[in-house]
C-alpha cells in the first residue's frame, strides 16, 4: 500500500516536472527539471525494487543519481559563467 503511494507520488512530480519542462524559459529552469526526473527515476527503481525484493535495484539507482549528478556538474561547467581571480569573465 505504501509503495503504491509513494507510486503515485512520484508520478505527480514527474507530471508537475513535465509542465516545467515545457514552460521553463531558460535552460537552467529546463536543466532543474532534468535533476527532478533523476531523482524521481532514482525513487522509481527503489520503489520497485522494494515490490520485487530485486537486490540489483540500488545499485542500478546508485548509478542513475550518479549519472544525474554528473549531468548537473557538467551543465554548470558549460553554462554558467565563471569569473577568474581578477573578476574577469573567461572567453
Amino acid at each position: 500500500m505504501i509503495q503504491a503511494a509513494l507510486g503515485v507520488l512520484l508520478l505527480s512530480f514527474t507530471i508537475l516536472g513535465l509542465v516545467r519542462l515545457v514552460r521553463g524559459p531558460t535552460s537552467l529552469d529546463r536543466m532543474l527539471v532534468a535533476q527532478l526526473l533523476g531523482t524521481v527515476g532514482v525513487g522509481l527503481i527503489l520503489v520497485l525494487g522494494g515490490l520485487g525484493r530485486e537486490p540489483g535495484a540500488r545499485t542500478v539507482a546508485l548509478v542513475v543519481a550518479l549519472l544525474a549528478a554528473i549531468s548537473g556538474v557538467a551543465f554548470v561547467r558549460r553554462y554558467l559563467p565563471h569569473a577568474n581571480a581578477g573578476g574577469k569573465r573567461d572567453g
